[in-house]
């Protein structure tokens, strides 16, 4: 699907926390990860984008496909935007990389 090389363009990290950039996709008939694309994760997402639901199904996803807490995940930026920023703990970047390559 993509790279290491890809996967590094979408991730920051700073301090104890991951940054992830996302591009979210809503609408979708589930929630999958397509791949990298312009530094950006892309994930399709099973809300449509109305009150807060696209992100917190965009935030739950991301949980549950790297097994932590859905407390360890939010946005971190891009609330009303199809470009956002995911906030992780440093401790998921493992799994983040194994997951999404």
């Amino acid at each position: 699907m993509f790279n290491n090389t890809d996967m590094a363009d979408c991730i920051h990290v700073s301090g104890n926390l991951v940054y992830l950039n996302i591009k979210a996709l809503p609408g979708a008939s589930r929630s999958q990860i397509l791949g990298v694309k312009d530094g950006r994760l892309r994930v399709k997402v099973a809300a449509a984008p109305e009150d807060g639901k696209a992100n917190a199904e965009l935030c739950a996803f991301l949980a549950k496909t790297l097994g932590c807490p859905k407390k360890d995940v939010s946005l971190h930026a891009g609330e009303k935007s199809r470009l956002k920023t995911v906030r992780l703990p440093l401790s998921i970047q493992e799994q983040l990389e194994h997951v999404c390559c």
